[in-house]
């Protein structure tokens, strides 16, 4: 796979939210396909999203390949959002991904474009700050204002 196919950084950034009780539960999400199976939609981010998921259930690996995984849930509705790879697969390693360890299911989570700092135009990943999650306060972000 040409390494050109493998940029994310035109991708835009998504706000992503529970479809179940609105919470925002990520400020730096992107929209991907599964690597296993690339009809899987969904959404991911880098950075694990702090104060708003953790961890439920036991670990698990799937069929299609041998990643570890382990879901994770909403901390304000308690529904499983999605999950984490604790520890990837050599071949999903070695497959073109944007490195994202935090994988949301399309059908609990929705994302809405972030702005970039002037308002007007949607933020892309190459625009991004590094490790901007932790600073961001999503303890009473409505989705009215997630929408602004």
């Amino acid at each position: 796979m040409s390494s050109s196919s493998c940029t994310f950084e035109d991708r835009s950034v998504r706000v992503l939210c529970c479809r179940f009780c609105r919470q925002v539960l990520s400020w730096r999400g992107m929209q991907a396909v599964l690597l296993a199976d690339t009809d899987t939609d969904l959404y991911s981010t880098d950075i694990p999203p702090s104060g708003t998921v953790d961890f439920i259930g036991s670990c698990y690996f799937t069929e299609i390949c041998k990643c570890k995984l382990k879901n994770i849930a909403c901390l304000k509705c308690g529904n499983v959002v999605g999950y984490h790879v604790i520890c990837p697969c050599k071949p999903c390693l070695l497959s073109c991904n944007n490195g994202h360890l935090w994988m949301f299911h399309s059908q609990a989570v929705f994302g809405i474009n972030r702005l970039d700092p002037s308002g007007v135009n949607v933020l892309l990943w190459g625009n991004l700050p590094d490790l901007e999650e932790s600073t961001e306060d999503t303890s009473c972000t409505s989705e009215e204002e997630c929408i602004r």
